[in-house]
């Protein structure tokens, strides 16, 4: 629970809003001020005035580059228009040799310093903003710290300073909280939001499913009949034995049950936290780079083990006949066959943190996983005789672990592609993604008919029924995706929606349109939107979606290109699509402090914040899709409803809100 609990901390520090973390912070190392001094046309003198902790040292600016110092450095924008062309300290410099910096001789100050940054504009006075960089040292500790500053346009003094960072902006905070939208009384009660269980069931069985694959692995799978045979014959009677064997199978599901709860203890403190943990740029390159390590891995490259001494702990304490020591043994199997249950977990972990079910989602899928690995021992315990049926261990175990590994190269190039998407880097197209996939399935198909082999792999002598069976499956799974790279009709992959990049994300540029989707109506701006709908006098159709949502891609290619879902839409209403996951950031001067009715506040710099945001605030939810019918005044006109891959119901749904829009203009 330690090292889980370790886990946990370290995503909210790095997913939980930074003014969150600010606001408990204790008080900064460094206080900064900020004046700025006229000395003639276009020079002005940036006075940044530090006032340091008691028994903190700060570093000089006029240490080098590559020791610790203190910088001053305008942002790209100011940069264009003013430089910086000499820095003066008025303060008390002191010299020291740092002991802990091998001897250095340091130059810094303390309790104060004014650095006088001597600055020449380009142009016109306009906003300037930027950055300090300093570090400070006490004791054994070396802290690097970062400041933003800004200066205003003043047209009398020139230059004014601005508080540092974001402030509160009641005026955008009204653009994110609509006092016009009740969600209590739309003008229909037709729609409504229902508690997703099926999801959870889906993960449960993807999970459990996972678990039957980690059972067939060179890890687990001799361990089935030495765990269960160690039970039968060291129990006092039969009774006895098939008690501890279940008992066993009953803590190896706990153990991953348990790994869950830590996540949600976050999702209380942060409900969008599990949306920026599946959309965050580095977490998913970081899993890409995981799950290509792990298919190398099971390539027999190398084998990744966790820590020899945390199992060894465990395994010491397993020698005990009681509860307890039976409970240590399930932990050491945990422990030890991670290597072949690691990547398949990481994908459960990967795929189930979404805003759509957090941590539940996560919870049902680890059920599963531990149920369906734990159960064998149980079972065997109770019909030994089910234990001749068993296959022996031998080559095929590494043929499935091979298998495995290009499985996880698949699961890395859909996390890249998050990345690409949320970013709209345009290195993961859609026919991009496919080629790739195209290219593993032939390998895999390749490798199972035995014409690639590995290393580490026996010789294939013959092709076995099960192996023929799977060689099959994976080259028409392949076969399938190849129409996935072409400019035709048949490029839309059904199995493959919300799976694979949006089809408007493509090599050739097709408009959504050519293809059977509704985007060429679509607005991506909210106010732009009601601004076109009171031009127009239709209502608005909300799409609360995101670039790596499944679901919404699943909407948007097996629903909205239903003729009779496509045409309601595009003859009734101003469609806005709101991406809650785009990383863009917003224009100069939009950014903001928002405060929630509970005090908490946000920072919004990016479009992904201010929609994630607008939707929490306005309709206690957050997850993706969600849709909203409301009136060119705000009013709502139906109940918002989720995922709805019924078209029936999603149609029925559409003309209720027409309905009620008449009723409204009426």
């Amino acid at each position: 629970m330690k090292y889980l609990l370790l886990l946990i901390t370290g995503l909210q520090l790095l997913f939980l809003p930074r003014a969150q973390a600010q606001d408990e912070a204790a008080v900064p190392l460094v206080k900064w001020e900020y004046t700025a001094e006229k000395k003639g046309d276009g020079t002005f003198v940036l006075h940044f005035k530090a006032k340091v902790s008691e028994g903190w040292k700060l570093f000089s600016y006029t240490m080098s580059d590559d020791d610790p110092n203190t910088r001053i450095m305008l942002d790209s924008l100011s940069d264009t228009r003013a430089a910086i062309t000499g820095v003066e300290e008025a303060g008390d410099l002191k010299t020291a040799k740092e002991p802990i910096l091998d001897n250095l001789e340091i130059r810094y100050f303390e309790n104060e310093v004014d650095l006088q940054a001597t600055t020449s504009f380009k142009a016109e006075v306009k906003d300037v903003k930027g950055v300090i960089t300093y570090m400070v040292i006490k004791g054994e500790e070396v802290v690097p710290e970062e400041v933003e500053f800004r200066f205003n346009a003043d047209p009398a003094a020139g230059l004014v300073a601005a508080k540092a960072g974001l402030q509160i902006n009641e005026e955008q905070a009204g653009k994110l909280k609509r006092t016009n939208i009740d969600l209590k009384n739309p003008v229909s009660k037709v729609g409504g939001i229902l508690e997703e269980g099926k999801g959870v069931w889906v993960v449960f069985l993807l999970g459990f499913l996972g678990g039957l694959i980690a059972l067939v692995t060179p890890c687990v799978f001799p361990m089935i009949p030495l765990t269960v045979s160690f039970f039968t014959k060291s129990s006092q009677n039969r009774k006895k034995g098939i008690f501890n064997a279940t008992m066993y199978g009953f803590f190896i599901f706990l153990t991953y049950v348990l790994f869950s709860v830590p996540f949600h203890i976050a999702g209380a403190a942060e409900p969008e936290i599990f949306n920026n943990i599946s959309t965050n740029v580095w977490l998913n390159l970081f899993f890409f780079a995981v799950f290509v390590v792990f298919a190398i891995s099971f390539f027999g490259v190398f084998e990744i083990t966790l820590p020899s001494g945390l199992a060894s702990k465990a395994d010491s304490k397993a020698d005990k006949g009681t509860l307890i020591g039976i409970f240590f043994m399930a932990l050491t199997l945990v422990i030890v066959s991670f290597s072949c249950t690691g990547p398949i977990l990481g994908s459960l972990l990967a795929g189930s943190l979404n805003s759509d079910g957090g941590a539940w989602l996560l919870t049902a899928g680890m059920a599963g996983f531990g149920l369906s690995l734990a159960l064998p021992f149980a079972l065997f315990a109770m019909f030994p005789s089910w234990l001749n049926s068993l296959p022996k261990s031998g080559g095929w175990l590494t043929s499935v672990k091979v298998v495995l590994g290009f499985v996880e190269l698949a699961l890395a190039v859909k996390f890249l592609s998050n990345a690409d998407l949320v970013t709209h880097w345009g290195i993961l197209h859609r026919e991009t993604f496919f080629l790739i996939w195209i290219i593993i399935g032939i390998l895999t198909t390749l490798y199972l008919l035995g014409w690639i082999r590995f290393p580490h792999d026996s010789p294939v002598k013959k092709l076995t029924p099960i192996r023929i069976v799977f060689a099959v499956l994976f080259g028409a799974f392949t076969l399938y995706l190849i129409p996935g790279i072409t400019n035709t009709k048949y490029a839309k992959l059904k199995l493959m929606s919300g799976f694979a990049p949006p089809m408007s994300y493509s090599w050739y540029g097709n408009s959504a349109e050519e293809k059977g989707a509704v985007e060429p109506d679509v607005i991506n701006d909210y106010e732009k939107a009601l601004e076109v709908a009171k031009a127009a006098n239709k209502p608005i159709l909300i799409d609360f979606t995101g670039w790596a949502c499944v679901n919404c891609r699943n909407m948007e290619e097996n629903v909205w290109t239903d003729p009779e879902v496509h045409a309601l839409i595009k003859d009734n209403y101003i469609l806005v699509s709101l991406y809650v996951d785009d990383k863009q950031k917003l224009p100069e001067g939009e950014e903001f402090l928002h405060q929630f009715d509970d005090g908490r506040t946000k920072e919004i710099k990016t479009i992904g914040n201010k929609y994630a945001t607008m939707q929490s605030e306005n309709f206690i939810n957050s997850s993706q899709p969600l849709y909203v019918l409301i009136s060119p005044d705000e009013q709502l006109l139906t109940l918002p409803v989720a995922y709805t891959p019924d078209i029936r119901e999603y149609a029925n749904w559409l003309k209720a809100g027409i309905e009620a829009f008449e009723k409204v203009k009426q």
